[in-house]
């Protein structure tokens, strides 16, 4: 059992001299940052991915990996879809820490910029998260973006969806 498992792990404050806060940030590109310094070592960037959650009381993003935590400055959103993959049964989205989930097109929205974003890791217990498609992975849905009467839609073999702007669609940030 991993100290993340208690259920007052994150209301125990941080160790004797030491603070929660960070300058650790995770910039609009998607890269980490820390006292102004970008991170380049690459496994220890591919970690800080992978321990990317919301903070269970107060909702800020946070960096866990079950045995302490932190706070981070997120500029935008917490990760990026870097590519997508066919399948016969779905389109797969390849997202920045490495794992693959399958494309909720109810849950992506287009932002101001005409960029997708779509909500992804559903089932995290610190999620959903917002993702923003780079520019590969829109591209690579661009047979099937279609624009209709002023707005852009997803037409597949399944239907076509209208996407949502970003200005008219629900909050999804806390």
């Amino acid at each position: 059992m991993k100290p993340g498992d208690h259920p007052d792990f994150f209301r125990l404050p941080a160790p004797e001299g030491r603070s929660r806060e960070s300058t650790l940030v995770l910039d609009k590109a998607g890269a980490f940052w820390h006292d102004g310094a970008r991170i380049e070592h690459a496994p220890l960037d591919q970690a800080l991915r992978q321990w990317i959650g919301r903070h269970p009381h107060d909702g800020r993003y946070i960096l866990t990996n079950g045995y302490d935590w932190t706070y981070l400055t997120v500029e935008d959103v917490p990760y990026l879809v870097r590519s997508t993959r066919l399948t016969d049964s779905a389109i797969e989205l390849l997202l920045n820490d490495g794992t693959e989930e399958a494309w909720g097109i109810d849950r992506t929205t287009v932002d101001t910029a005409g960029r997708l974003q779509v909500m992804v890791k559903l089932s995290s217990p610190f999620g959903p998260f917002p993702a923003k498609f780079s520019s590969h992975a829109q591209q690579g849905l661009e047979p099937l973006l279609h624009e209709e009467g002023g707005r852009i839609v997803i037409r597949t073999d399944f239907g076509t969806f209208p996407l949502p702007c970003e200005h008219n669609a629900p909050a999804h940030r806390r």
